[in-house]
Parts: C-alpha cells; structure tokens; sequence
C-alpha cells in the first residue's frame, strides 16, 4: 500500500505505543502534523518548545518509555537543546522530532538552517537525519530501542520537508520488548554475599539509577528482609518509603548533614544505582568504608569513587538474588542509624509550625506535606527550597517527589508537574517553584489551562534567584545584582483562565491549599518566603556532626 513518508512515520510511533505528542510545529512538518491529525496519538501544543521536551521526558520518566516531542528547524530546535540535556543527564527516554528545509532541492539559501543534527550529537545517545522514506521504519525503531536502553536517554530524528512529503510502501517495524539486561556474574555475588556478612555497619544508599520501576520492589524486599538500614540521594527519594523505619534520610547536601554521620560510621556501603550525574554523596578515601557498586553498568572512573566489588547487571535481579541468598542474615548493629534516624526526625520537625510570616522553608514544607496524600505528586523546579524539600518532605513513594539534580535546570517544576497530571488526573499534582524558574516557563499555565488539568503551581516568592544569593552571601560576596521585580501573579494567573490566590497569614496556607485541590482546575498560589533560616541547612549540620560522635 503507497502512503506518504509522514503517515508512515506515525504509524511507526503508533507500532511504538505512543500516546503523546508535545511541540511547537512550523511549516517544514505540516506534512507530519496532517498525518498526526488522522492518527490516534493526542497532540499537545504548547506555548514554547522547552515546556514540550521537559513534558515529553517526563514523561518517559514515569512511564519507562520515550516521550515524544516536535519543534521545527532552526530556533524551534535549539529551543530543545535545554530539554534534550535534562533528558540525557536525567536517564529519561525522550525522541526529539525536528523539521528541516528541502534537503533535494531548496530556493530559501540557508535561510534558518543550522546543523541540528551535529549540534544534538553531544546531547542524545542517537541522532540521525532521514534521508529517504523506506528508512524511517528501521529508524524510529532503533530510536526507540537506544532512549529505553539502559542507561535511558535522549534520541534525535530530524525529518526534511520533501521526505516527508514522500511515497512509499514500506511497513513499520514490529516493536519489540527492551532486551533483558544481563545479571550479574556468580562469582561477584557470592563475594557480594561475604561482605555484607562481614560487616557490623553495613549502609544501603539509594540512588537515580534505582529509581526505576523493575529495581523499587526488589529494594523493598531487601529492607525488608535483611533489616539494613537505607538512605538516599535526592533522584533516589521515594524508592524506599522514608516512613520506613529503617530509612535514615536523603543527603540533601554533598557533605556536613546528618546522614554523613551515618555514612562515617559504616563499614559498607551498598551503592544501588550510583549516577556520577549527582552531586556524590559521599567521598572515597583508600582505606576507609567498603563500597558495594550495583548497577546496570560499570562505575565510572572518578577520583573519589572506587568501589572494591562491582554488579553490574540488572539492579533487581542483583538484589533479589542477595536477599534469597543472604542466609544466614548478617549479625549487625543498627542501633547508631536509629540514633541518626531520631536525629533526622527531629530536624525534620523543627520549626514545622513556626508562626513567622512571610513563611520559613520548614513550615511550608510542612504544610505541603500535610496536603499532600501518601500517592501525591510535586515537581520540585529548582531553587533554594529544593534542598529544604529534599531533607524535610518525606516521600512514601517511588516518583512522588519528582526533582532534578542532575542538570538541575530552572523552568522544568511546571511541565513536570502538568505531564504527571496528565497521566494522573485522580491524584493531587503540585508544582513548587520559586518566582525565578516560574517566569521561565509561566506561559504553560495557558496550555495547563486549556488541557483542562488539575494542578496547583505554587510560587514561592523572595523577588530574587534565591539559591545564588545564598551561596553569594556564604561565600563572603556582596548582596548585588541577583533580586527583581515580579508581576502581580494572582492578576496574572487570572488572565490566563486559572484562579490565583496570594497567601497573607500563615494560618490561610494549608487550609487554602486543600481548597484548591478540591475545587478542581488550574490554581496558582503566590507564597512570600523568609529565606533567613537557609543559614541553618549548614550550621546546623555541622553541628549534629559533634553531638553525635
């Protein structure tokens, strides 16, 4: 059967299972946009073509499979390189589809025209110009297959005008499952085996690469069943539940809060899903604890990581096969990492009901934590509070506090937060970003509100890039050229169709977010916050550091 080049390809994304599709689209895909319209894949347009790649990833970060997202050529796809490194740095399958000029014949010059995709290739795991229509089939499959390999990522198709204006009659491939990913050697394991019997003070630290949906309950069963005591980085939150009595805490920091009490005292540290793209949180020193690698891949080479033993195959398998083969359990001591855990739990509720206004970051992290149900969702963009909600929001479950440490881009809090509404319209969906990530991609809340979605943006407001500052000031440099002016934000939530609200008491915050959330539809709450407490998120620390030797 003769079908145009475009209507192959998305039939190809149909063969893929793809749902979605995020952009801003320009003249060189109308072919591609007509063949979306006659298909079953939702398009969504969005007001900038970043706001799309940050929807698309994650997407593909709480589904496992790509996202998929559409710019056109020139400014449309450089608007995507920010989203393509969030994607890549992150390990979330994404499919980026630009358009180009006429590759055969063309009477614009070079009008528009960059190297898209040379200028994608230190982004993606894959990038590829289509240069015929028989080889989109091959193409979009093996797109595909790299962005949900492990470790996942961002892939590049561009798709010229007269391509995809093309006829042919070729088929789309059939789409397969991932491959399985290999286990670990037996040798490894057996070792693994004796030094986590050896150990008195054995460690688990949950990190990104854990955070994936066949590797979370295999973790839970060896908590479980062994009794060892876990914490986590930031990307790590959720995997294991932090009401878990044998979880300590996150690593807010890279060094100097409570949990590297923790991490001092133990003799092994087993490492699920290490990701040299997080601030490490810990340091190796030659001599000092053991460390156990598991992961889907090798450690990377890094001056202070060297673990003694590695795992490298699928982390589920490694530690289903630890736990069944553990036997006897080791006999250790865990009565320090409940001291350590008490400890966090106290800091955790320091300041949780403090009456200043505009609010302290403990307070309202508490506050958010009350409205939010155990299967809640936030979208954290980034900023000071980041750090405030990393440490002091507990998280009971995997992909419920979705943050980004690993490019740690301002402007993402907002997509993240609609595209998990729109996988989970039945659940509570928050963005919390500060007044400077907001304005980066405050246009969406027109998309939020045209999507008919259920979400509440939160908007912390300090009138500065409030994280910057505070290492401006701690740093022993000037208070100088990092504050700004802000609009009326409830006025400007308004205008887009969505109800604002500006919090004025304390007291108004929770009860005023539980309205919301029961209202329905888009709401944007301004929230003025009293950064003075960040002095505490260091000196505190180091303080815990002596008291708990």
């Amino acid at each position: 059967m003769i079908v145009k080049a475009s209507d192959l390809f998305v039939k190809a994304l149909e063969n893929e299972g793809v749902t979605h599709v995020f952009g801003v689209p320009g003249e060189e895909n109308l072919d591609f946009l007509d063949s979306l319209s006659r298909s079953s894949i939702r398009f969504v347009l969005t007001r900038h073509e970043q706001a799309a790649g940050f929807m698309a990833a994650t997407f593909g970060r709480l589904t496992g499979k790509p996202g998929v997202c559409l710019a056109t050529l020139g400014p449309g796809a450089t608007n995507l390189v920010t989203a393509a490194a969030y994607a890549q740095l992150g390990a979330m399958p994404l499919l980026m589809i630009t358009g180009q000029k006429p590759i055969k014949t063309s009477k614009q010059g070079r009008f528009q025209i960059v190297d898209v995709v040379d200028m994608m290739r230190p982004l993606t795991k894959f990038t590829r110009q289509i240069v015929s229509a028989g080889s989109i089939p091959a193409l979009v499959r093996e797109a595909f297959r790299i962005a949900e390999q492990e470790r996942p990522g961002a892939v590049h198709l561009e798709l010229p005008e007269d391509i995809a204006a093309e006829t042919t009659n070729d088929d789309p491939l059939f789409a397969v499952k991932p491959c399985q990913t290999p286990e670990s050697g037996a040798a490894a394991l057996q070792s693994a085996i004796q030094m986590i019997r050896q150990a008195r003070h054995p460690l688990l630290l949950v990190g990104a690469g854990a955070n994936r949906r066949h590797a979370i309950a295999a973790l839970r069963k060896f908590v479980d069943a062994t009794g060892i005591s876990a914490f986590s980085t930031q990307m790590g939150k959720g995997v294991i539940s932090e009401a878990h009595p044998n979880f300590i805490g996150t690593t807010a920091l890279s060094s100097g809060d409570y949990i590297h009490c923790a991490i001092d005292h133990a003799d092994l540290i087993i490492n699920a899903g290490h990701d040299v793209v997080e601030k490490p949180p810990f340091f190796m020193e030659h001599g000092g604890t053991k460390v156990i690698h598991v992961n889907f891949s090798p450690a990377a080479v890094d001056r202070v990581y060297f673990p003694q033993l590695e795992l490298v195959g699928d982390i589920g398998a490694t530690f289903d096969w630890l736990r069944e083969n553990i036997n006897p359990l080791p006999a250790e001591d865990m009565s320090y990492y409940q001291r350590i855990r008490a400890h966090v739990q106290g800091h955790i509720g320091e300041n949780a009901d403090d009456p200043r206004f505009p609010m302290v970051p403990q307070r309202l992290v508490a506050d958010v934590r009350k409205a939010m149900p155990d299967d809640g969702i936030i979208a954290l963009d980034n900023g000071m509070y980041k750090i405030w909600f990393a440490r002091n929001y507990p998280a009971l479950g995997p992909n419920t506090v979705l943050l980004d440490n690993a490019l740690a881009t301002m402007g993402a809090g907002l997509p993240a937060a609609m595209m998990a509404s729109i996988l989970n319209p039945e659940k509570r969906v928050m963005a919390v970003c500060g007044d400077g990530g907001f304005m980066m991609n405050s246009q969406e809340m027109e998309t939020a509100v045209r999507l008919g979605l259920n979400l509440v943006v939160l908007v912390l407001r300090d009138d500065s890039y409030g994280m910057i500052r505070w290492k401006q000031a701690i740093d022993g440099f000037e208070d100088w050229g990092l504050s700004f002016g802000n609009p009326d934000f409830v006025a400007y939530a308004n205008s887009y169709g969505a109800t604002g609200h500006r919090v004025t008491g304390v007291e108004d915050f929770g009860p005023l977010l539980d309205r919301c959330f029961k209202a329905g539809g888009v709401h944007l709450v301004e929230l003025p916050v009293d950064y003075s407490e960040n002095k505490r998120v260091l000196i505190d620390e180091l303080a815990a550091r002596v008291c708990l030797v």
